[in-house]
């Protein structure tokens, strides 16, 4: 079943045209608001090179489940 969904204020303009499976492969600085200096940060710190290992990385992942367990944004 495809997915369509509208990532205009998601991903910077020039990845707003690629498929859920190349986002995933995509650099985590084609996430809005994420700079190419955080996403060297990323890198060196936690080993996050694409959003799909930002989106797998387990510490990130516990804490957006603990957000979502309390209910607040």
């Amino acid at each position: 079943m495809p997915v369509t969904a509208d990532l205009t204020k998601l991903v910077d303009k020039a990845f707003q045209d690629k498929t859920l499976d190349e986002l995933v492969d995509a650099p985590v600085s084609a996430l809005a608001g994420v700079s190419d200096g955080g996403a060297k940060l990323l890198k060196e710190a936690l080993g996050i090179v694409t959003i799909g290992d930002l989106g797998r990385n387990p510490y990130f992942r516990t804490a957006s489940a603990l957000v979502a367990l309390t209910g607040t944004k």
